[in-house]
């Protein structure tokens, strides 16, 4: 008996810290919306629903268009007697929708469970026109009212905390600074700056204060470029036109003697010793051979 008890107490104190761990689970609800257009907003796994009254009109409709002798006053009727339609989700993120197709089936389910008699013979046909009948009518938008969007990589630094706002905290590396100095590259981000965050203060050219032509140069001046204005560098351009002129006259000029250069009659001496030898050499020959 003891032995019993004993086990009992552990199990229910485990079971108990279990349930203690895991901490209040996420409270979810229905919203029901009285329209089958429009935009909800409700919180992230949230379920939507719609008024079925939101759709009679189109209920109706979609079942005297059947063409199976459906009634389609009764079809309406029955469907507006459902208060709460679950249609979709409010999913985890910004946003999302209940498309007229999801809407179109949920309803068409709705009122296949009514059990109406106003469905006529062929009940899959006279759904298959119900359904198809909201979904051209109906879309909803669906909103995240406690969506945060994630921080960006920019806001929170390897080593350290900072503010996008207001550009202070403290640097990489535990170092307390000023994040507006921080200069990619540099050690510490002393020394460095970042780029401006506000150019307001930049002068910038307004409608009515531009400088006129006239006070930039004086009247008797000369503009940048003009032909009449002395040229620098013009040499010997006598009688050339003014676009010559601005071009430039290029001349050959010969270049300054140099003491290695060979002169002319070093040039004839060296003639007349190749002839003398060439003489020479034959002679020696002739008389060889003789």
């Amino acid at each position: 008996m003891r032995k019993t008890l004993t086990v009992t107490a552990v199990a229910a104190f485990v079971a108990g810290g279990a349930f203690l761990s895991a901490g209040p689970a996420a409270a979810t609800q229905q919203v029901v919306s009285s329209s089958c257009t429009g935009t909800v907003t409700a919180q992230m796994g949230d379920q939507v629903a719609i008024d079925g009254a939101s759709v009679k009109t189109l209920v109706t409709n979609g079942a005297n268009n059947a063409g199976t002798l459906a009634v389609g006053s009764w079809a309406g009727d029955s469907i507006a007697k459902n208060h709460a339609i679950p249609v979709g989700q409010v999913p985890n993120s910004a946003g999302g929708e209940a498309t007229g197709a999801a809407i179109g089936k949920a309803v068409r389910t709705a009122l296949a469970n009514s059990g109406t008699w106003g469905l006529g013979f062929d009940w899959n046909k006279t759904l298959d026109s119900v359904e198809s009948t909201v979904a051209k009518g109906c879309n909803l938008t669906l909103l995240a009212a406690n969506y945060v969007a994630p921080s960006t990589p920019g806001q929170q630094g390897t080593g350290g905390t900072g503010t996008a706002a207001g550009g202070t905290g403290t640097v990489p590396g535990g170092a307390s600074g000023n994040l507006s100095n921080l200069n990619p590259g540099t050690a510490g981000g002393t020394g460095g700056s970042a780029p401006m965050r506000d150019y307001g203060g930049i002068p910038t050219a307004t409608a009515g204060t531009a400088v006129a032509p006239g006070a930039r140069y004086p009247a008797n001046g000369t503009l940048p470029g003009d032909a009449s204005a002395p040229q620098a560098g013009q040499g010997d351009q006598a009688g050339q036109g003014a676009d010559i002129r601005d071009a430039g006259n290029a001349q050959s000029l010969a270049s300054p003697g140099s003491a290695n250069d060979v002169q002319l009659p070093m040039l004839l001496a060296v003639i007349v010793l190749a002839g003398v030898t060439a003489g020479l050499v034959r002679t020696w020959v002739v008389r060889r051979a003789s």
